[in-house]
């Protein structure tokens, strides 16, 4: 994307004539005004640096929470909007859900104009990018707002395309007073919030020689942020610029994701295992497995799934005709989920277009009314081709689903750091109990553990308060290599744990 002639001459025309008003403000007018206030009318490449922060995104404690921080030092993006190309570099410091210090590590962010199209757009969400986005896209603008508040209203059409076919659609929000750009959304695909709305925010600018830069960012994706960054210099037309662009060898680091340079927005994709295989448990009781595991239980004239939506579409319309094929002439009416992480539901669209009734914590429910009701353009899916709406039943503490047959309760684990809408299932009569996340078995030759993981004895107090008889234990994340666990084996991992 380059500036064009039009716009070089509106910068001549605004050099002369001064604030852009309410009477003249087209759309060339208006960018090219925004342009020389910024500082971006020469810039063909800039780089920055500060301190920031990822947030892992669809992975929030509570449905209704932020997501999870990562704390991000060094933080510096180097971005040439001629190739275009972006990388960014970062120090990151998490802290483990079980507690403890945090595990210093380190990432690098890399988007090339190979790069898929919704990475593409964290270049032209930067306010410089915007603008030059927009000169070279057919923007179109609208003002609104008085006095103080007053914005002019940029939109533009990227020529990106989504999985879906359809455009990428860029707004910007440019402060008619000071012709500085305050704000930017687009929307992209997501497998379970749909077309997401992806809102940056640019405050408290700065100048540098001329080059105007915000010394906060803040982008929220599923109304809390996903990035944040306090900048502290911004530098135009680096010379080095193909040196910052140019990544190490591999092992150097670990691709990022949304947020200009973390890994925020990845849960959700994990991709399924290549074969899908089950194991029968007891009569009518079935695990699947070859990816995240699902327990499927026949009744009389339905099958019930714990499990039936995780990691993606491909995942969950597996997991649906591998239990119809095992139990024939019956419909999935019931799949719970576990929780609400991503990883967990991002194939739910396809238990939507099952027509299966979604059963989840009652915490979870708003989340879901929201993310599920929104349209789904960019990248239609099953829920979206089949043209039906969910159908949502929740568990407070407890629910019992029985036919006479099989009995399977669903219970709500209390306490739990990583989620706290978490549901396990329990079969009374088969003595099983499936759950996810809550910890995942050693090796068979690990060591003995020194201390407890706290998801770990979070989960077995909750199962000792519960009074549950179980011997055969199902964890959605199989162990490896996978084999069976029993209650045993679980109280095993605990020091100075005696099942009771």
């Amino acid at each position: 994307m380059t500036f064009s002639r039009s716009l070089i001459t509106a910068v001549l025309f605004v050099s002369l004539i001064g604030p852009v008003t309410a009477q003249d403000a087209g759309p060339v007018i208006v960018i090219a005004a925004a342009a020389k206030a910024m500082g971006a009318d020469t810039l063909n490449s800039i780089s920055y640096y500060g301190s920031a922060a990822n947030f892992n995104f669809g992975q929030s404690n509570h449905p209704s929470g932020p997501w999870p921080r990562t704390n991000l030092d060094d933080y510096r993006r180097a971005i040439d909007f001629r190739q275009p190309a972006s990388r960014a570099t970062a120090v990151t410091f998490a802290s483990p859900v079980q507690g403890g210090p945090a595990v210093q590590g380190a990432f690098q962010q890399n988007i090339t104009a190979q790069t898929a199209g919704a990475q593409q757009l964290e270049i032209w969400i930067t306010p410089w990018g915007f603008l030059k986005g927009a000169a070279a896209n057919s923007a179109t603008v609208r003002t609104q707002g008085a006095g103080p508040a007053r914005q002019h209203v940029v939109t533009w059409i990227a020529p990106i395309k989504s999985p879906g076919g359809q455009p990428y659609r860029l707004v910007g929000y440019i402060n008619a007073a000071t012709n500085l750009v305050d704000r930017v959304e687009t929307w992209v695909e997501h497998p379970i919030f749909g077309d997401l709305q992806v809102e940056v925010t640019y405050s408290s600018w700065r100048d540098n020689n001329g080059l105007k830069f915000p010394s906060v960012i803040v982008q929220r994706r599923g109304g809390w942020p996903t990035f944040e960054a306090q900048i502290l210099h911004a530098t135009a037309n680096p010379a080095n610029i193909q040196e910052l662009l140019t990544p190490p060898p591999p092992a150097a680091g670990r691709a990022g994701g949304p947020g200009g340079g973390g890994p925020g927005g990845a849960a959700g994709f994990a991709p399924a295992g290549p074969t899908t295989t089950s194991e029968k448990l007891a009569e009518g009781v079935y695990r699947i497995t070859g990816g995240y595991v699902a327990l499927a239980v026949e009744f009389k004239d339905h099958i019930f799934i714990f499990e039936g939506g995780p990691q993606n579409e491909a995942r969950a319309l597996t997991i649906l005709a591998t239990a119809k094929s095992l139990m024939p002439n019956k419909p999935v009416k019931y799949a719970a989920i576990s929780h609400h992480h991503a990883d967990h539901t991002s194939g739910i669209g396809a238990l939507v277009a099952e027509g299966t009734t979604i059963v989840m914590h009652e915490s979870n429910k708003p989340y879901f009314d929201r993310a599920l009701g929104a349209p789904r353009t960019l990248a239609p899916d099953a829920m979206a081709k089949s043209g039906k709406k969910p159908i949502i039943e929740t568990v407070g503490d407890k629910r019992v689903f029985q036919d006479g047959t099989h009995t399977v309760e669903l219970h709500h684990i209390k306490g739990l750091p990583h989620a706290d809408s978490m549901l396990i299932a329990y079969l009374p009569k088969e003595r099983i109990i499936a759950y996810a996340d809550m910890f995942n078995m050693p090796a068979p030759n690990a060591p003995p553990p020194t201390e407890a993981n706290i998801a770990h004895v979070v989960m077995v107090d909750n199962l000792e308060r519960l009074k549950l008889d179980y011997d055969t234990v199902v964890s959605v994340h199989a162990p490896t290599p996978d084999r069976p666990i029993r209650k045993a084996d679980i109280y095993a991992t605990i020091p100075g744990r005696v099942a009771k």
